[in-house]
C-alpha cells in the first residue's frame, strides 16, 4: 500500500471531483477508492458528494497492483535518460502508450518491459511505470517511474502542476494573437463518445493551455504550448477552439490533409521535473522528428 496526500487549496469542490483532478482517474475509479474506505479527509472517512474547504487534509491509500501481464518485446526505443528511479522516453508518432481499445501489443509498456530493469506498480497491470500519456500519433518526451516511490512523487508534480511539459504544433490557418491562454472544460463529446470537446463546466474538467507563436508560413502557423493542466487531447482540442486545428489531425481537424502524414505534427519537445530521489531540477529536450522538419522546410520554401 501507497499513500499520497493533498491539501485542498478551493472552497466548495466535491471530494470525488477533487481527487478525479489530483489522481487522473476517472469517476468511477475514485469512487470506488472511496467506497473501499481508501480515502480519508481530515482523518475521517470521505463520501463522494463531500465537500472540500481550503485547508483539508486529503490522504489517499492506493492498493498495491496485482503482476504485471503484459509481455516485454524487443522493440526500438529512444531512452533519453535513465536512472535507478526514472527513465525519459522520447516515444515515436504511431506508438500506444498502454494496452487498450484493441492494443494488445506493440505498445510502450511493451517495450520498456523488455529494456528497464524495473517499473513502477501503482498504475495496475497493464500501465506499470506509467506516470503521464501522450497520444499514440503525437510523439516525444514522457517520463517512466521506475519504483512506487519515484511515481508517487512524479504524480503529485503532475497534479500540482510542478512538473512543465511543452509541446511544439503546427496548426492550421493564421493564428492571430501571437500568445494567450485558452482556458475551458473538457470532457466526453456528445455527439462522438469516442471524442474530447470543449464541455460546459459540470460536464467536464478544467483545461488550461497557453500558447506561443514560433513562426508563421503561408498558410500555417507553428506554435508552441505549454500545458497548466493535462487532459485527454487536451492541446489537439484547444487548437480546433482557436479555429486553427493541428496539422495532421483528421479527428480534429480536416480530413482531406495537404501532407502525408502518419498523424498530427503535435511533439512533446521540452520535459522540466524535480528528480523524486535527489530533488534535482532536471529538464529534458527533444528535437523534431524528421517528418515534422521535412514539413517546416517544405513551407519555408514557398
Amino acid at each position: 500500500m501507497d499513500k499520497l496526500q493533498f491539501t485542498a487549496e478551493s472552497v466548495c469542490q466535491r471530494a470525488d471531483v477533487f481527487l478525479c483532478e489530483k489522481l487522473d482517474k476517472t469517476r468511477s475509479a475514485v469512487k470506488k477508492l472511496i467506497d473501499g474506505g481508501s480515502v480519508l479527509i481530515n482523518g475521517k472517512f470521505a463520501k463522494p458528494a463531500q465537500e472540500i474547504a481550503e485547508g483539508d487534509k486529503i490522504e489517499v491509500t492506493l492498493p498495491t497492483a496485482a503482476e504485471c501481464s503484459v509481455k516485454p518485446e524487443d522493440i526500438p526505443l529512444d531512452i533519453v535518460y535513465e536512472d535507478k528511479d526514472i527513465a525519459v522516453v522520447n516515444k515515436p508518432q504511431g506508438m500506444t502508450v498502454h494496452m487498450g481499445n484493441g492494443n494488445v501489443d506493440g505498445t510502450l509498456v511493451n517495450a520498456l518491459l523488455y529494456r528497464l530493469d524495473s517499473l513502477s506498480g501503482i498504475n495496475g497491470v497493464i500501465r506499470p511505470g506509467i506516470v503521464h500519456r501522450i497520444d499514440k500519433d503525437t510523439s516525444g518526451l514522457l517520463v517512466v517511474a521506475k519504483n512506487d516511490k519515484a511515481h508517487l512523487s512524479l504524480s503529485q508534480q503532475i497534479a500540482e502542476k510542478t512538473c512543465k511539459r511543452t509541446y511544439l504544433a503546427l496548426l492550421e490557418g493564421n493564428l492571430k494573437q501571437d500568445s494567450g491562454t485558452v482556458t475551458t472544460y473538457i470532457g466526453r463529446s456528445p455527439q462522438d463518445r469516442i471524442k474530447m470537446a470543449v464541455v460546459p463546466p459540470d460536464k467536464g474538467k478544467l483545461a488550461i493551455t497557453d500558447f506561443t507563436v514560433l513562426e508563421r508560413y503561408d498558410g500555417f502557423t507553428l506554435c508552441r504550448f505549454d500545458l497548466q493542466t493535462g487532459r485527454t487531447h487536451q492541446i489537439r482540442v484547444h487548437a480546433k477552439y482557436l479555429g486553427h486545428p493541428v496539422v495532421g489531425d483528421t479527428v480534429y481537424g480536416v480530413k482531406k490533409q495537404k501532407f502525408k502524414l502518419g498523424g498530427q505534427l503535435l511533439h512533446a519537445f521540452r520535459l522540466s521535473l524535480t528528480h523524486p530521489a535527489t530533488g534535482e531540477e532536471m529538464t529534458f529536450e527533444a528535437p523534431l522528428p524528421d517528418y515534422f522538419k521535412s514539413v517546416l522546410d517544405k513551407l519555408k520554401k514557398l
